[in-house]
């Protein structure tokens, strides 16, 4: 099966109605055609409405895909289409829960680094209409994708995807995304800071292993 861009999505700011308060959104992507330019911080066009919890270096590209939207589309009872979660590309053909830290996307002259899982919020919640929504998208375990971006370029709906496996030790999105939420070793909190994994998750690993050796003490 051809592993390709099936979307590439972008958006502009919207208001949404969050656990009763109104926030800005970038969640709101839609489908563009043409060329987008792939910047270090992300798509251009692309808007990040909280650079505290969202975007930067290491989370400047989010990818979701068709096959778990599959997933999704049978468990809810609903066609969704290619931006409803958000992501700045879709994928067809390829598994993105068996993607590894490290890992890199070719497209075309654009090189995409795999930094870790997307951790859902209330506001994923709030566009889905279901209060529980971030719980079982958590439970599901299927995250999609962040990417640091290596090279610079442009994505166009339809182009091929070239993966490159990472060479170092191979943690997978899905066992990431579950060990963010569980207390972890010294060796294991180790091992994901010898990773090439995004800043806040590096943040909350290093905050995690100070404590641990301060107990040492």
């Amino acid at each position: 099966m051809p592993v390709n861009l099936l979307s590439v999505n972008i958006a502009a700011s919207e208001s949404i109605i969050v656990e009763g308060r109104k926030r800005k959104t970038g969640i709101f992507k839609q489908p563009r055609d043409g060329r987008v330019r792939v910047k270090f911080l992300g798509l251009e066009g692309d808007l990040i409405c909280n650079p505290k919890h969202h975007g930067g270096p290491d989370q400047a590209v989010y990818a979701y895909s068709d096959e778990d939207y599959q997933f999704w589309s049978k468990d809810l009872g609903k066609a969704l289409e290619p931006g409803t979660f958000g992501e700045n590309f879709t994928t067809s053909g390829v598994d993105l829960n068996a993607l590894c830290v490290g890992d890199i996307f070719e497209i075309g002259e654009t090189k995409l680094q795999v930094t870790a899982p997307r951790i859902p919020c209330g506001t994923l919640s709030a566009i889905m209409k279901q209060k529980d929504f971030a719980r079982k998208f958590k439970t599901v375990n299927r995250s999609g994708a962040y990417f640091r971006v290596l090279s610079e370029g442009y994505l166009i709906k339809g182009e091929a995807i070239h993966l490159l496996k990472y060479e170092g030790d191979r943690v997978s999105l899905p066992t990431f995304f579950s060990d963010l939420g569980r207390d972890l070793s010294e060796n294991e909190i180790k091992r994901y800071l010898r990773l090439p994994i995004d800043s806040r998750s590096r943040d909350k690993f290093e905050n995690k292993l100070d404590n641990i050796l301060l107990v040492k003490k």
